[in-house]
């Protein structure tokens, strides 16, 4: 199958076409806090080239422990989300939980997010597919690349085929992660665009006492590996102090680093495209 070229705003998205970045803290935490990072990001993207979608969560429905904290709130986070969007001319992305969070959700973004945990729930997929947006499916930790057509079936059943499908590794023995990086090209072979998850990708699922750890040390190698296999977007969590965060500390880059790596990585997507 051809590849498929999504469109937001002036972003164009393909496996052919240049990389584009999505970035953002895990949680929303603030106005503020958001308005930092994205504008961070932005100039980091404009001396570099790159498309910017920012992405935040205004809930962490999948929390390891009752005890850890999961965000805003639907209402608070999209305004956030909103004012992001529309101050900074920068599409936005978040995740949803529930088929009842869909439609308001897609009332503010530009793309829905799946979670990988929920990938095969088919009333959330059908919910957010019937919003006419742009949904990222994270694949399951538990799925083989192969089984990723079956999700793209669901979607496309209600007529919206502006689908990515995204890579975030899969479960390797108890509280780690691998990646196969076949699954790229196997999923590309649907034709929609592909997304690499780094910071997902090291995570140690519950391995922390309570919340889940990560090795955040291995994720420039990681996207740099993905980039070579050749994806359409990097997906990479950012904050200004991440040993302080309010969920996947360990996981993500200082924001101080991005530049450095995304340098790199646009260096290596340029090559082979």
């Amino acid at each position: 199958m051809s590849n498929r070229t999504l469109k937001i705003r002036n972003i164009h998205l393909s496996n052919e076409l240049p990389l584009v970045l999505i970035a953002g803290p895990c949680q929303l935490e603030s106005l503020d806090h958001s308005r930092k990072i994205v504008e961070e990001l932005s100039n980091i993207c404009q001396k570099l080239s790159l498309d910017l979608i920012f992405k935040g969560s205004f809930d962490k429905a999948n929390r390891t422990s009752i005890k850890t904290k999961r965000g805003l709130g639907i209402d608070k986070g999209l305004n956030i989300l909103y004012k992001i969007k529309s101050e900074f001319n920068c599409p936005v992305l978040t995740d949803v939980h529930e088929p009842e969070q869909c439609n308001q959700t897609g009332e503010v973004v530009d793309i829905i997010q799946i979670p990988a945990f929920l990938c095969r729930q088919t009333n959330l997929l059908i919910a957010a597919a019937k919003t006419g947006k742009i949904i990222n499916v994270k694949k399951g930790q538990f799925l083989s690349p192969y089984e990723m057509k079956h999700i793209t079936e669901k979607i496309s059943s209600v007529g919206n085929t502006n689908i990515m499908l995204c890579e975030r590794g899969s479960s390797f023995g108890y509280n780690n992660l691998i990646n196969d990086f076949r699954s790229i090209p196997i999923m590309g072979e649907s034709g929609f665009p592909i997304v690499f998850d780094a910071t997902h990708s090291v995570q140690l699922p519950g391995n922390n006492n309570g919340s889940s750890g990560g090795q955040r040390k291995f994720v420039p190698a990681l996207a740099r590996a993905a980039c070579a296999v050749g994806i359409a977007a990097l997906f990479l969590e950012t904050h200004q102090d991440p040993d302080n965060a309010p969920s996947d500390g360990p996981n993500m880059i200082p924001l101080s680093e991005m530049e450095t790596i995304m340098s790199q990585i646009k260096a290596i997507d340029t090559l082979i495209k």
